[in-house]
């Protein structure tokens, strides 16, 4: 059956979309590397032209803002899928980071915006219930003498979420390859102060669900 476009509506072609998932692709990937890159670059990134960019985003913001909302569902649906009633500190710390890893690209957009960009309020907030949980489950884990307590929780927790951005950016060049996030995982109990063995073998345990008792 043949359609007609709404009276003064825009024809959204097949050829419009893709365009439209190109800009944000490669605006994920500058804005990653480089919060500053300009729109000139994204667009060059993309391979069309700077009318067409404008022509689905008014202005830096707005494409900003898409890239946020954009991360904020993945970081969300990643984090929810982590919550699981009665996990110890150990096994939450691991559901947390290999959500991160899952998606990596989305998270390290959001992390390097909302650092290079003070004035990014909505980005900050849409990372702060991440923030949180992780803060929370490091809390947990100092109580309980499985993570260390030389420095307190959300600086542990800033050390940690540079640590996994760094392990991504190393992952992205493709100077060495964690496809399961498994290592980057483990690195970041590590650092977190587990002993390597049992951040291996409780990280391996989540990636692959099975289910090993605490401490071990």
């Amino acid at each position: 059956m043949h359609t007609t476009d709404p009276p003064g509506g825009t024809p959204q072609r097949n050829d419009a979309r893709t365009n439209r998932r190109r800009i944000l692709a490669a605006a994920r990937r500058k804005l990653r590397d480089d919060p500053d890159a300009s729109l000139d670059s994204i667009a060059q990134a993309a391979g069309v032209a700077r009318r067409t960019l404008y022509g689905h985003f008014a202005n830096r913001q707005a494409l900003i803002a898409e890239l946020a909302q954009e991360a904020a569902r993945a970081i969300h649906q990643a984090f929810a899928a982590t919550r699981v009633p009665g996990t110890d500190p150990l096994e939450a710390m691991a559901r947390m980071a290999l959500a991160a890893w899952e998606v990596g690209d989305q998270y390290r957009v959001l992390i390097s915006l909302g650092r290079h960009h003070p004035g990014e309020e909505a980005i900050r907030a849409t990372l702060a219930p991440a923030r949180e949980e992780t803060i929370a489950a490091i809390r947990r884990g100092q109580h309980d003498g499985v993570f260390a307590d030389h420095v307190p929780a959300p600086v542990l927790a800033q050390a940690l979420e540079a640590l996994m951005l760094a392990l991504a950016a190393e992952n992205t060049a493709s100077t060495w390859a964690d496809p399961t996030g498994e290592a980057a995982a483990t690195a970041c109990l590590v650092a977190a102060g587990v002993a390597p063995q049992i951040a291996s073998r409780r990280v391996r345990a989540v990636s692959h669900g099975h289910a090993i008792p605490p401490g071990r």
